[in-house]
């Protein structure tokens, strides 16, 4: 075996919807060996689920054969470019037959293999009768699920691979999985070699958010040049699991040790224990080295036993929601939309009375331009244009027409500058909350099909059990920095992301030097970041040490108000909650913000 050797990896995809340049723009890379894409998300798969229950053909992401494939169909096939993506989401196999049809009306005819086996709805009745319970709250699983779905790993890709599939379609692996099952098949890498599993896991996490890894929605943004035709990432993996982050030659974007540290944190939770279903991953003395103004080097990830369970998600319809947005402008208009806002809900209750409905379950009132999300935090600037986006929740959708034809009324009868139908007539939508439970590896087999082809694979053998992370040695006491201190923001010291793991908030802080690390750590605490957010967060505040990348990572308990398709925010997914982490107050050493 080569060990000089490398794979090269593009990733094309970040989410359903990302960009339709990505593809063509890494078919220019030249020796680009695969090309991944990642649809899938937990708001995905309500998406999915509300589709597949109108018709049964759907429940894929159609953009991966239309934009992603169809038009590029050939160039990938002559150039031998393998391609893996979880696009089949809750119907792989009918995503592989759109793929195969497009590829017909080409006369191109790939071979496309279908990893299954994660929809578990068949199971769910034993499974329940037997005392399946959420993990999380312990409860029962819910009547009526839409979908339920094992986060399975990426054994199945590779044995597709090796059998010589040009395409890999999945249903719901984990994100990073398209890339770790490349890597396994490439190098030969053992499913019991921990460290290389955790570093391939930690190069498909680099990649699966798309431009996240090369400048999109860094910090310092300032310094990412050509937003409109961003570099999307490409990652050349060494047989030792370590790996180079860069991107297509004349994009815009920014390679930069910051923008991939703030990858590595973004939603992982635990940096000691990331549970993966093929391994547990330890990111916590993970290295980053600038070679160049074009490539990053991360390696150090450390690796070992998943466990014998996977963590699996079933949907479920619980009510429904509409949101509306009015623009309000002119003198006062911060109170002109808080009062509509009031007297639309004061007379849609009313009529809910008169035609024997319940009240709503949850409202929310949100003035976009007042900074509503920041709470105490908010910065009282005068302003004469708002938008306010009124969102009610109901079991009912027939009691939510109601406040969406009233809705209209209040640009003649309210407020003085109203825009009442801004975006136009707002949808009434399904409410599609998440039911987590772990199952037993071995009793969910998983299928590998490939034309007339197929093998059922038990994965459970080879799980190992799941032992606690080692533990950190103490951090060092930070020397007293020397001269005057000023009171200056977080940013000054620091790079953030942030992101959702359901109703939970992960927060990313990474320090811009190490010698900052100690000072952020000594005031920078789980309390204070607490009452930094007590408007919004409910749970705890857990706060893990990253010494590899000098960083801290916070993980905020029901902070998102439900999360995702469950919340009314207009934040749902918890995007913003870095930006306002950075205007927090520290005391620090003038000489530092002086530079």
């Amino acid at each position: 075996m080569n060990r000089n050797r490398t794979v090269r990896i593009g990733g094309a995809s970040g989410f359903w919807g990302d960009s339709a340049m990505a593809t063509p723009q890494l078919l220019e890379v030249p020796g680009l060996q695969y090309l991944v894409y990642d649809y899938l998300a937990e708001t995905t798969m309500s998406i999915m689920s509300r589709a597949r229950a109108k018709n049964p053909g759907a429940g894929y992401a159609t953009d991966f054969v239309t934009a992603a494939m169809g038009p590029h169909l050939a160039t990938i096939l002559a150039r031998g470019i393998k391609v893996v993506a979880n696009a089949g989401g809750l119907n792989p196999h009918a995503c592989a037959e759109a793929l195969q049809q497009v590829a017909a009306e080409q006369g191109l005819h790939p071979k496309v293999a279908v990893l299954s086996g994660d929809d578990l709805m068949h199971a769910m009745p034993a499974w329940t009768e037997a005392g399946l319970a959420d993990m999380h709250t312990g409860e029962a699983p819910p009547a009526g699920l839409m979908s339920a779905n094992a986060y399975i790993g990426a054994q199945g890709i590779a044995r597709a691979l090796a059998w010589g599939a040009d395409i890999v379609v999945t249903g719901r692996c984990v994100d990073s999985a398209v890339v770790l099952g490349p890597l396994v098949h490439e190098f030969g890498w053992s499913w019991t070699d921990w460290d290389r599993l955790a570093s391939g896991t930690l190069a498909g996490h680099i990649v699966e958010c798309g431009a996240q890894a090369t400048g999109g929605l860094f910090t310092d943004w300032q310094s990412v040049q050509d937003w409109d035709r961003i570099g999307y990432p490409v990652i050349d993996c060494a047989e030792d699991g370590s790996f180079v982050v860069s991107k297509p030659a004349d994009t815009g974007g920014l390679i930069h040790p910051g923008a991939v540290a703030e990858q590595i944190l973004y939603e992982i939770g635990d940096p000691g224990a990331y549970l993966m279903p093929d391994v547990t991953c330890d990111f916590r003395d993970v290295r980053i080295e600038a070679l160049d103004a074009d490539h990053v080097r991360v390696s150090g990830v450390r690796g070992r036993a998943p466990g014998g369970q996977y963590k699996c998600n079933g949907t479920w319809l619980d009510g429904h929601q509409i949101a509306l947005a009015l623009a309000i402008r002119g003198i006062d208009a911060p109170e002109k939309a808080r009062r509509t806002a009031q007297a639309l809900l004061q007379r849609t209750r009313r009529m809910l009375a008169e035609h024997g409905y319940p009240d709503y379950t949850e409202t929310s009132i949100e003035l976009i331009g007042c900074e509503a999300l920041y709470g105490p935090q908010a910065q009282p600037l005068p302003t004469r244009e708002v938008l306010l986006r009124l969102a009610a929740r109901h079991p009912d959708p027939k009691a939510l027409r109601f406040l969406q034809r009233e809705c209209a009324s209040a640009g003649t009868s309210m407020a003085a500058g109203t825009r009442a139908t801004l975006f136009g007539r707002a949808d009434i939508q399904q409410v599609v909350k998440v039911f987590s439970f772990l199952v037993d590896k071995s009793e969910v087999p998983l299928a590998v099909t490939l034309g007339a082809r197929r093998e059922t694979m038990d994965v459970g053998a080879e799980i190992g059990d799941l032992p606690p992370a080692a533990p950190l040695a103490p951090a060092p006491a930070g020397g007293e920095a020397p001269g005057p201190r000023v009171q200056a923001p977080l940013v000054a010291l620091a790079w953030a992301r942030s992101g959702d793991k359901g109703d939970d908030e992960n927060i990313g802080v990474i320090a811009r030097e190490p010698r900052f690390l100690p000072l952020l750590r000594e005031q920078l605490t789980p309390q204070a970041v607490r009452e930094w957010f007590a408007h919004l967060v409910r749970g705890e505040v857990v706060r893990y040490e990253v010494p590899g990348i000098h960083a801290l990572n916070f993980v905020m308990g029901q902070a998102l108000g439900g999360g995702g398709a469950a919340s009314l925010r207009s934040d749902p997914l918890g995007k913003s909650f870095a930006q306002m982490l950075l205007d927090f107050p520290l005391s620090v050493p003038a000489a530092w913000v002086q530079r």
